[in-house]
Parts: C-alpha cells; sequence; structure tokens
C-alpha cells in the first residue's frame, strides 16, 4: 500500500466538528506545503497536517496528521510518507513481498510494543473532552502485524522507534536516521524533538 493514494481516514464521519487543536501548536498549513503535498498525493490533502520532514531542497518527504480531519473522522495515521522516490522504491518492496519478510524478520513483541506506542502518541493529541468517534489500531490502523511498510517507514524517519522501519532502512540500504536539524511546530507533543533533512543522492535518498 502507497501512501500517495492510501490509508485515508477511516470510512463515514461522527457529524460532529473536531476539536480545536490550536493550543497544541497546530496551525493552518502553509500555502506553499498544501500545495506541495498536493502535487506529491495527487489530490488535496482531507485534513489539516504539519511537515515534519524534508529533503534538502524543503520539499515535504514525512507530514504529520492530526487524528481527527474537520468532520470529525477519525484519521488513524499520523506520520504518512508523501516522498514520491521513496513511496516507489517501498513500494517494489511490498509488491516482492516486503510486507510477509518483514512480519517474519522483526520481533513480535517488539513490534506489538510499537504499535500500542504509535496509537499512544496518536492519541494523546485528542482533547478528553471528544465524545466522537477514535482512530483505531496503532501503525497503519492495524493492532498487530504489518499492514503497510510505508507507515512503519515514515514513523521511523521522525524517530519512532519502529522496528519495521529499520528494516525497511536496511533493505534499500538507507541511513538508518536522518541528522537531526530543526523542529516544526506540536510535532513535539508526540515524541518528535527535531525536523530531521534528509539528503538526496540519486536513488540513495
Amino acid at each position: 500500500m502507497v501512501d500517495a493514494t492510501a490509508p485515508d481516514a477511516a470510512p463515514g464521519h461522527s457529524g460532529l466538528a473536531a476539536p480545536d487543536f490550536s493550543t497544541l501548536g497546530f496551525g493552518v498549513p502553509d500555502p506553499t506545503d498544501i500545495a506541495a503535498v498536493t502535487e506529491l498525493l495527487g489530490r488535496t490533502p482531507k485534513g489539516s497536517f504539519e511537515v515534519l520532514l524534508r529533503s534538502e531542497d524543503g520539499t515535504p518527504m514525512v507530514i504529520g496528521n492530526l487524528p481527527l480531519l474537520e468532520d470529525g473522522t477519525p484519521m488513524p495515521t499520523r506520520y504518512w510518507l508523501v516522498d514520491k522516490k521513496l513511496n516507489r522504491r517501498i513500494g517494489q518492496l511490498e509488491a516482492t513481498g516486503g510486507v510477509r519478510q518483514a512480519e517474519e524478520a522483526v520481533d513480535a513483541s517488539v513490534l506489538a510494543a510499537a504499535h500500542e506506542t504509535y496509537a499512544a502518541e496518536r492519541d494523546a493529541l485528542i482533547p478528553e473532552s471528544w465524545m466522537g468517534p477514535r482512530p483505531f489500531g496503532g501503525v497503519g490502523g492495524t493492532r498487530r502485524g504489518v499492514k503497510c511498510l510505508h507507515t512503519h517507514y515514515a514513523w521511523f524517519l521522525v524517530g519512532g522507534e519502529d522496528p519495521v522501519g529499520s528494516w525497511v532502512a536496511e533493505q534499500l540500504e538507507l541511513d538508518s536516521r536522518p541528522t537531526p536539524q530543526r523542529v516544526v511546530s506540536a510535532a513535539e507533543s508526540s515524541a518528535t524533538t527535531n525536523e530531521p533533512i534528509l539528503k538526496e543522492d540519486g536513488e540513495n535518498e
């Protein structure tokens, strides 16, 4: 599954307006970033987001989604890979059995703990007063196993202790972690303290 087209928010909506996330540091995305992410996704983003990781030229690579859309629809995927080249390469890895290989390669208990941490980081952004539906599952909206290598790698790139993301980096022979450079807004509220910048070097981006 490629993040450029999926995952989206959970189907249906609550009929309730999402809570105000501005107190957490989330504001209206910069129009330049909205345009860039729209081009990368091939459609307009369905909810608010923040850019957590950029390439050396400033192009968004990983975005952070709010856990709820404007109409209250749950968004289970907090970290979303939008870089086209990485999405394509990881898609090729999935096409050759990468999801199954990743599940076999990583420790199941470590993966389960990663899902729990991911869900806790995402759900911590939802105000206690919210009475509508909530996102479900961990990485990629699944409670166990591996659903999508892209979502695991996206979280790994912004500092997540994700064994599948680490495995993907090894398979693609990429640097295990970009060098932290600077922070973007509310990423700090979900364990990201710096905004890494990943240098591009031909196909080794």
